[in-house]
């Protein structure tokens, strides 16, 4: 997966961004940058977001552990597979862009 950027401005979450779940290892590195002011949380979920019945909206979302609540600039990781991220904001009227790059060796 190349380095990908999505931002939500404003309360509500961002576009999901698909990773290569099958990558090994599963390596992402997590950057979200704060423009102006809001409170947001990095999310995932395993539910499959390329079937028919996805919905974003209805999916089962988890917040990431250390990126959750928070009002500053911030990095983390995953290392185990998930299916899907994005960035909710739940407060404010600013910027929260999430930065995700993958490494790991494609499985055969």
């Amino acid at each position: 997966m190349r380095p990908v950027t999505v931002s939500q401005t404003g309360v509500g979450s961002s576009t999901v961004v698909v990773p290569d779940y099958m990558l090994n290892p599963f390596n992402i590195g997590v950057a979200v940058k704060v423009t102006g002011t809001v409170t947001y949380t990095v999310e995932h979920t395993f539910d499959d977001v390329f079937a028919t019945t996805f919905n974003p909206a209805t999916a089962t979302w988890f917040a990431h552990t250390t990126l959750a609540s928070l009002s500053a600039n911030a990095v983390s990781n995953y290392a185990f597979a998930v299916r899907g991220i994005r960035v909710t904001v739940t407060a404010g009227s600013g910027t929260a862009s999430l930065t995700l790059v993958q490494s790991g060796v494609a499985s055969n």
